[in-house]
């Protein structure tokens, strides 16, 4: 039996700048934000600044962000959002509620979930997807239907299975305590380039130099397409160098530095693989791992091994002080997943993938 809570939603103001007198509660979200992932974390390798993350809240082409405030008291203790990407025939939209410890286990998830569902209908959606974080605790487990991986049936899963959803994947959340692996990295990169004859390393900061900007924009959109997504609704995206510019200008406006590693080949000139490192916080904060793909046709040249090894011991050079790296893999992603634990990625989570369509 929940205890009743009274609780206050509203539309978040994204201000044009935190400087400006509407940037209050957008500057409050994001301490919330980042309290709820320490408390589920533990750990703070996933804060961010109001500055980082303003950036990705602004007017993009390529997809709606509708995020709302939720005030327990007065006080903001957490967020509804809806992403609803703009890819042509698109009929998915990606949510989080996510909510402060404090408030949880009062129905206060069940009370705000609605406005997800309201808010794909208004924007002509009829499948909804998200992921949560899913520490490891003892008792029942819900295994992914892929047949790699399995989450506790906690909380958060109970919430999701509740409401009509099914886990379709799981996600290993993997850190690398960098200085202590470096060594060993550099002995994984020699033997790569051993393998990877007729490929090419090269690497660059954000923004793209223009002489790579088409060929790393190709292979950016082949993240839709190349790496497991089980029974999912993933959208085919199409990037080209307006659309990776904008890309960019979202991390570089927000004055963090990204370092991009790629494999060309020689023959082509094609981008075929490539592996991104962002910084975190400040120059001590943990680096973050976005994308890492090797082209499907371009397989088994150890090429995400080259890309993975070359980058983190450029990135040691740029970002000395950061200790560590966090990334994310499907569980069914075994090769990324072997490259990674050759490294000294070990796992500290679990992400479960959840979907439901809605009925028309």
């Amino acid at each position: 039996m929940h205890t009743p809570i009274d609780f206050t939603v509203h539309p978040l103001v994204i201000p044009a700048r935190l400087e400006d007198e509407d940037a209050s509660d957008f500057i409050q979200l994001t301490e919330v934000r980042n309290r709820i992932y320490r408390e589920i974390a533990g750990n703070d390798d996933e804060t961010l600044t109001p500055a980082q993350l303003l950036p990705h809240y602004a007017p993009n082409p390529d997809e709606i962000r509708v995020v709302h405030v939720v005030r327990v008291g007065g006080e903001i203790v957490g967020r509804v959002g809806v992403d609803v990407p703009l890819e042509p025939g698109s009929k998915v939209a990606y949510w989080l509620v996510e909510l402060l410890e404090a408030v949880q286990g009062r129905g206060l998830g069940r009370a705000l979930y609605p406005l997800v569902e309201e808010t794909a209908r208004a924007h002509g959606r009829t499948v909804l997807e998200s992921w949560a974080e899913h520490p490891e605790a003892s008792g029942p487990t819900l295994p992914s239907p892929t047949g790699f991986g399995e989450i506790p049936r906690d909380r958060a899963a109970r919430f999701y299975l509740d409401l009509g959803y099914t886990l379709e994947q799981v996600e290993r959340k993997s850190t690398l305590e960098i200085e202590a692996a470096l060594p060993h990295v550099a002995t994984l990169l020699d033997a790569a380039r051993t393998r990877s004859t007729g490929y090419r390393v090269e690497q660059w900061t954000l923004p793209t130099p223009p002489e790579h900007a088409a060929g790393y924009a190709w292979a950016k959109s082949r993240m839709s397409t190349d790496v497991p997504t089980a029974a999912l609704d993933i959208d085919e995206e199409t990037w080209d160098v307006e659309r990776l510019a904008r890309h960019d200008a979202r991390f570089t406006d927000a004055g963090q530095t990204v370092l991009v590693t790629v494999a060309i080949h020689e023959e082509s000139g094609d981008v075929v693989a490539f592996n991104e490192l962002v910084s975190g916080v400040d120059e001590s904060a943990t680096t973050h791992q976005m994308d890492t793909l090797v082209l499907k046709e371009h397989r088994g040249h150890k090429l995400g091994q080259l890309v993975k090894c070359a980058g983190i011991l450029r990135w040691h050079e740029i970002a000395p002080h950061s200790g560590r790296i966090l990334t994310f893999n499907a569980e069914e992603n075994r090769p990324m997943l072997d490259i990674n634990e050759e490294i000294g990625f070990v796992p500290r989570a679990y992400i479960g993938a959840w979907k439901k369509t809605l009925a028309s």
